[in-house]
């Protein structure tokens, strides 16, 4: 009997380890929030049975993802563009409490940090330009404390100078990754649209756009880095999605999630990314909870976990960029009310209750709705289970008002520009 229990018990591991390992072979290896070697790893504590080990490797692994700050470095010329770059990236207006200084003349040679105000762990340092600079491109590093950024962009508006170019050869040398971005490709093209109305082609000038800042690489005898065409006042457009999936992929995998979620949300393939990268975490959290199977079933939940899920659900609309402080920002620049505005959302409203449903009774129905409606299948007083199952349901609910709020832009862009 000894025997026959250890073997169910052996199984009942192996299995565990199983489904770990196969529910990240569903991710791709650039969108996974944690290390192929921490997945290994933890599927081989699971099938020797080593449950407090793989909690602690699982915690850990949530710590590092927390914890971890990511730097990036902004340079460019005066008139680059770099302040409206930087403000851009952290999803804020010109006007915004914050906000990095448009159209200033570049006078001190000192950096400035710009926190993300959504996700603190992210900060962008706005450097002055090499060529406004008596530094050579080593020294400049040094002095701008170059060991410190995890990454460069170097911005320009023109074609690329070799100041640039030797800049970008030195962060090579020390081994960091590095961008060229283009910016104000939108003005480039309206100029050129009130100029030449008759032969304008919008792909014929994006071309010649790139092909100039190419000619600088070549008159240096440089190998051509990939050049990314932006525009700052609609980053939907060109080719800022392909930077920041470059950007994404290439950062050690600790330091993806964060800067992905605090990236700007332009189209539903980055809002569905962030989605991703939330139910891996997810899942991760309730993987360890359930492991180690201290919390008694329950009929309904506790009061503390009430307010937990609604720290979750505040954290997610604050990612997706659906939260109050967002919508009364909106709702001011398009002059309505933000009732209207969550009136066609339905993240706002989840911890409205009325007097024949309280909140755990509302919560519980939402989990049984989203379980039945995603194939799931939860147990009576299945406690760990529907915590985990709410959170997935506030993740999807968020990311559909995410998407109602894109469109709704889109069409308000489109009527501004017409």
């Amino acid at each position: 009997m000894g025997q026959l229990f250890s073997s169910s018990k052996d199984e009942r591991h192996q299995d565990l380890a199983s489904s770990f390992a196969e529910y990240f072979k569903k991710f791709k290896v650039g969108s996974k929030i944690i290390p192929q070697e921490t997945i290994a790893s933890i599927e081989l504590s699971l099938s020797q049975g080593n449950i407090q080990g793989t909690n602690s490797s699982i915690t850990n692994a949530l710590k590092e993802i927390d914890s971890t700050p990511l730097n990036v470095a902004v340079t460019g010329e005066s008139g680059a563009g770099k302040s409206s770059f930087i403000n851009a990236l952290r999803g804020i207006g010109h006007e915004d409490e914050g906000a990095a200084e448009i159209g200033v003349v570049e006078t001190t040679m000192r950096r400035h940090p710009y926190t993300h105000p959504k996700i603190p762990n992210v900060v962008f340092w706005d450097l002055p330009g090499i060529g406004t600079t008596n530094f050579p491109p080593k020294d400049y590093l040094e002095k701008m404390k170059f060991n410190e950024y995890d990454f460069f962009i170097i911005v320009s508006a023109t074609r690329f100078k070799k100041n640039d170019i030797d800049l970008a050869k030195a962060i090579s040398v020390m081994k960091k990754d590095f961008y060229f971005v283009r910016t104000k490709v939108d003005s480039d093209l309206k100029n050129e649209k009130e100029f030449k109305p008759r032969t304008f082609d919008r792909e014929t000038v994006l071309h010649q756009i790139r092909s100039s800042c190419e000619r600088t690489f070549q008159e240096n005898n440089v190998e051509q880095p990939p050049i990314f065409l932006i525009s700052n006042k609609t980053l939907s457009e060109y080719d800022f999605q392909i930077l920041m999936d470059k950007v994404v992929n290439a950062l050690p995998v600790h330091k993806r999630h964060n800067f992905m979620l605090s990236l700007p949300n332009i189209t539903d393939a980055a809002i569905e990314r962030k989605r991703q990268f939330l139910k891996q975490r997810i899942w991760l959290e309730a993987f360890a909870t359930d492991l180690l199977n201290m919390i008694p079933s329950l009929t309904l939940l506790m009061g503390n976990d009430v307010e937990n899920l609604r720290k979750n659900m505040n954290h997610y609309r604050t990612v997706f960029g659906v939260d109050d402080a967002s919508l009364q920002s909106l709702a001011e620049d398009w002059q309505v009310s933000v009732d209207q505005l969550k009136a066609k959302m339905k993240s706002p409203h989840v911890f409205e209750t009325t007097k024949k449903e309280t909140i755990q009774e509302k919560l519980s129905r939402l989990c049984e709705e989203f379980c039945l409606a995603n194939g799931h299948f939860i147990a009576k007083n299945a406690y760990v289970k529907e915590l985990f199952y709410l959170k997935f349901c506030f993740l999807d609910m968020v990311t559909d008002d995410a998407n109602a709020l894109l469109r709704e832009i889109c069409v308000k862009n489109n009527l501004v520009s017409d």
